[in-house]
C-alpha cells in the first residue's frame, strides 16, 4: 500500500510537522537554549546586545527543528519498532521522506541567514554546527557514543556566542564548551534508558546500552564532572554569589534524577530527563544575577 495515501491534507498536516520538528515538545529547544544564554551573558559580561540575543533565540529554534528532522529521517526503518516512537511521523507514512528532506534544508538555510548578521568567524563556526547535528543521528548505528555527538550538537552555540559578542572564544567558552557536552551525555543518557530494551531488540546503540548497569554510577560522574567544570568557569569569571547557589542549585537537581532512575523505570527515567530543564534555568539564573549591570 503507498503510505501517502496515509497523509491528511491542508491545515490538517500542521499537528505532523509540529511533532516532526518537536515544537510541540518544548524540553530539548530548553535544553540547547539555556547553554546558549550562559555562553551570550558570559561573553557580554551582563546582558548581551539586543540583535545577537534574537538571533541565538531564533537560532536555536531552527537548528533544534533541522536536528529533529534529520534525526526522524535517520530513524525512520527504525521507530515503527520503539514504543515511544512508533508514531512518529515519518515511521508512519504521514510525511513523506522528500519532505523531510526539504524542510531540514529549509530550517539550516534559515539559520544560516541569521547567522550572517553577526560576523565572518561565527559564520565559519556555524559550518561546523550544520556538520555536528547532520551527523549525530547517524553515529548511533556505528558508535557506543552518540551521545557525545549530540553533546557536541547541543554545545556548539556556545563558542558560536563568544564568537558572534567578542570574535573569538576564551578559554571560559571552551570550559562551558566542555561542561555542557558532559551535561548533555548525562542527561541523554537518562533519556537513552527509556528506550534501551527497544534499542537492544533492533541494534541501536547508545551510552545507556554500552553502561549497562553500570548507568547510574556513571551518570553521577558526568553529573560531578559537569559541576567541576562549571565552578572552575566561575572562578576563571570571579562571579559572585548568585552563580555558586545556581550551581548549588543545579547539584540539588542532579540529586532528584539519581533519585529517580534508581528502579530504572521507563516513566521516572524519562522524569530525571525533563528535569534538566532546571537544572539548566538554576545556572542561567546565577549567572545572569551575578553578572547583572550594576545601577549608575
Amino acid at each position: 500500500m503507498d503510505r501517502s495515501l496515509l497523509r491528511p491534507s491542508g491545515l490538517a498536516r500542521v499537528p505532523d510537522f509540529l511533532h516532526l520538528t518537536r515544537l510541540d515538545r518544548p524540553i530539548g529547544t530548553w535544553l540547547l537554549m539555556w547553554p546558549t544564554l550562559w555562553a551570550l551573558w558570559a561573553a557580554a559580561e551582563g546582558i548581551p546586545g539586543r540583535d545577537v540575543l534574537l538571533i541565538f533565540v531564533a537560532g536555536v529554534y531552527l537548528m533544534r527543528a533541522a536536528g529533529c528532522v534529520v534525526n526522524d529521517y535517520a530513524d525512520r526503518h527504525v521507530d515503527g519498532y520503539v514504543k515511544r516512537t512508533r508514531n512518529r511521523p515519518l515511521a508512519n507514512g504521514r510525511i513523506g521522506e522528500d519532505e523531510a528532506k526539504g524542510l531540514f534544508l529549509l530550517l539550516v538555510a534559515a539559520a544560516f541567514v541569521l547567522v550572517w548578521f553577526t560576523n565572518l568567524f561565527t559564520v565559519m563556526l556555524s559550518l561546523v554546527g550544520v556538520f555536528l547535528a547532520f551527523i549525530y543521528p547517524f553515529m548511533k548505528r556505528y558508535t557506543h557514543f552518540p551521545q557525545i555527538f549530540l553533546g557536541m550538537a547541543f554545545s556548539w552555540a556556545i563558542p558560536m556566542a563568544f564568537g558572534a559578542v567578542l570574535g573569538h572564544i576564551p578559554v571560559e567558552g571552551w570550559l562551558l564548551f566542555a561542561a555542557n557536552v558532559v551535561w548533555t551525555v548525562a542527561y541523554d543518557t537518562q533519556y537513552a534508558m527509556v528506550d534501551r530494551d527497544d534499542d537492544l531488540k533492533v541494534g541501536i546503540k547508545s551510552t545507556a546500552v554500552l553502561f549497562g548497569r553500570a548507568d547510574k554510577l556513571i551518570i553521577g560522574q558526568l553529573q560531578l564532572a559537569t559541576l567541576g567544570l562549571l565552578a572552575w568557569f566561575g572562578i576563571r569569571l570571579a562571579l559572585g554569589g548568585f552563580f555558586w547557589l545556581g550551581l548549588a542549585a543545579m547539584a540539588a537537581t542532579f540529586v532528584r534524577q539519581q533519585f529517580l532512575i534508581r528502579g530504572r523505570e521507563r516513566e521516572r527515567c524519562f522524569q530525571a530527563f525533563l528535569n534538566n530543564h532546571w537544572s539548566g534555568l538554576l545556572v542561567f539564573a546565577g549567572i545572569a544575577l551575578s553578572l547583572w549591570p550594576a545601577a549608575a
